[in-house]
């Protein structure tokens, strides 16, 4: 049976022939172009993007694993929340600031005064909090992973009371996988960590295409690994 080339390929391992040929070729950048169209080039290349992202993805992936298990358990995991409690009363210059008689907009942040006091007191930081404002208090909310706090300040009497709820390492973790309260820093790691795990998903699959024709169970092992979640879904989602 006769053999049939591309002409653009033929034309172009012709030209590579004759440039080696040539005395020119091995100072020639485009020997490099040469490799790039070989087969073990694109196999390295696969082995590399795979085990860079593995590396990257290897501390996110063994902590999202875990929470996982621990998410999906969460009522069988004994959870015993700790609540701190702490008062101080503001001084007289600080609460004139924000006595019932001055007009402050619902959503205003904490002046610098009475947070610079609150931090010095209690160690709480409310540096540009936005609080919502009554003509009696101001409510400054402090969510934060694995527990939840609250600040209130009366703005007639200067008194202030913080309460802090811890619910353990536990929790912490868990909200870490859910991203609740973690802030933008945590959510670009998130988006970072998600791309990774997607580059070694994809290479992952590349090698088994690369490994499937000397690896017969390759593609019925990943058809199950597809097939197990759909039927779950399909028919014991609600039993």
């Amino acid at each position: 049976m006769p053999t049939h080339h591309c002409p653009g390929l033929f034309q172009l391992k012709q030209f590579f022939t004759s440039q080696r040929a040539s005395g020119v070729w091995s100072k020639s950048p485009l020997r490099h172009l040469e490799k790039w169209g070989t087969y073990a080039f694109w196999k390295r290349q696969a082995r590399t993007w795979h085990w860079m992202s593995g590396a990257i993805c290897l501390i996110g992936m063994l902590l999202f694993s875990l929470t996982g298990i621990t998410l999906n358990h969460a009522h069988q995991i004994p959870a015993k929340p700790k609540v701190t409690e702490l008062e101080m009363v503001l001084s007289e210059g600080a609460q004139a600031s924000i006595s019932p008689d001055m007009e402050i907009s619902d959503a205003a942040a904490v002046p610098p005064r009475i947070a610079n006091e609150i931090r010095r007191e209690l160690g709480v930081d409310l540096a540009g909090l936005k609080g919502e404002w009554t003509d009696i208090d101001v409510y400054v909310s402090l969510p934060r992973p694995g527990g939840d706090a609250w600040l209130t300040v009366d703005r007639e009497t200067g008194d202030v009371f913080y309460e802090l709820t811890s619910r353990g390492p536990i929790s912490y973790l868990n909200d870490l996988h859910k991203g609740r309260s973690t802030g933008p820093v945590w959510s670009l790691f998130l988006d970072i960590f998600a791309v990774a795990t997607i580059v070694f998903c994809m290479t992952g699959l590349w090698l088994l295409q690369i490994h499937s024709q000397r690896r017969g169970s390759t593609w019925p092992l990943v058809m199950g690994g597809l097939a197990i979640p759909v039927i779950i879904l399909l028919f014991f989602l609600h039993i």
